[in-house]
């Protein structure tokens, strides 16, 4: 039986993890969290709670485990350096050498598309392109070419690059931030709109990861791009937002460069202004093509997402209507 420890059981990707790893009878899940509260109603399997960024957890958390889902994460869309770092970078990379030394056989990483966005995405073997703009993807390129680094024959490494995040228990992403914004009527096209948005439900990611976890025949280090059964280009999705729920559409388009241009420059505002910037260059950024598809995922693990965009978002809108009563911040809450 593979005793599979997914950590970050409580958020967006670890929530459907479990939830998609406990359908499976080959498999018996573990749940690392600091709040077993907030675990998925109905999850039965066991809970070892406690915070990673404690060395004495993170080691305890690993014993006996057999594979490891890295969906933890601290993530802001822009700035906050020292903070990713401490939060995000330094207690997962403790994390992976726990999971080592304990003997873990195979290790799934949360990664993103938008990794070697916009050159070399389409090949999910590629190393990343760090971008010092945006200090949250840099250190999810550093904790990738660590987990390249480490794969052996004792310890396996699946990395899974993701889509943009949409359907249920939506957490920090593109929609919640990029709709508010829209509503301002001061957000452009870029580029037209012609650029596609890989979309991807929760549900078809937690597919994903059930499927790398339990999958035969991997090599040491795998990576595959996993986006969901459609990929709209952003003007298809804001027409859609427009028909469906009324929001604005941008009245004019600017190219990357002058789109990335002008975001530095709200960055470099926000110190004299008591707001968060309109845009920022992490936002631009996940609006280039990545030009990621499914067809290695589905060709070594059999990943067929089901789910389409346009319910994702449905879904996603459904939950932001209860629980969203003001634009969402663009970093997580320190804690």
């Amino acid at each position: 039986m593979n005793r599979v420890l997914v950590a970050g059981a409580t958020g967006f990707v670890g929530s459907h993890v479990l939830e998609a790893l406990q359908a499976r009878a080959d498999v018996t899940v573990i749940a690392a969290c600091r709040d077993p509260a907030r675990l998925p109603p109905g999850f039965h399997g066991e809970v070892r709670a406690g915070d990673l960024r404690n060395p004495d957890y993170a080691r305890a958390a690993v014993q006996g485990v057999d594979t490891l889902c890295l969906c933890a994460a601290w993530s802001s869309l822009w700035g906050h350096a020292d903070d990713s770092r401490r939060l995000y970078l330094e207690p997962v990379l403790a994390l992976i050498a726990a999971a080592r030394a304990a003997g873990v056989r195979r290790v799934v990483n949360t990664s993103t598309a938008s990794a070697a966005a916009p050159d070399r995405s389409r090949d999910p073997r590629s190393r990343g392109i760090p971008r010092a703009f945006w200090p949250h993807l840099v250190n999810v390129i550093a904790i990738e070419d660590t987990l390249r680094e480490r794969a052996g024959p004792q310890f396996q490494v699946v990395n899974l690059r993701l889509g943009l995040f949409v359907g249920r228990r939506y957490g920090l992403g593109l929609l919640p931030i990029l709709l508010p914004r829209l509503r301002t009527r001061l957000v452009p096209w870029v580029a037209g709109g012609r650029t596609r948005l890989p979309l991807t439900d929760g549900e078809d990611i937690g597919q994903a990861f059930a499927l790398a976890a339990t999958a035969q025949g991997l090599d040491d280090y795998e990576g595959f791009n996993i986006v969901g059964p459609e990929l709209p280009t952003v003007r298809e999705v804001i027409e859609f937002l427009h028909a469906e729920y009324g929001y604005p559409k941008p009245h004019f388009s600017v190219p990357f460069p002058v789109a990335y241009a002008f975001a530095g420059l709200m960055e470099a505002m926000d110190p004299l202004v008591p707001w968060e910037p309109l845009v920022t260059r992490s936002i631009v950024h996940l609006l280039e093509d990545t030009g990621a598809d499914n067809a290695e995922a589905e060709a070594r693990l059999g990943y067929r997402p089901v789910h389409p965009w346009k319910l994702a978002v449905a879904k996603q809108l459904a939950e932001m209507r209860r629980r969203q009563t003001e634009a969402m911040k663009m970093v997580r809450p320190l804690s």
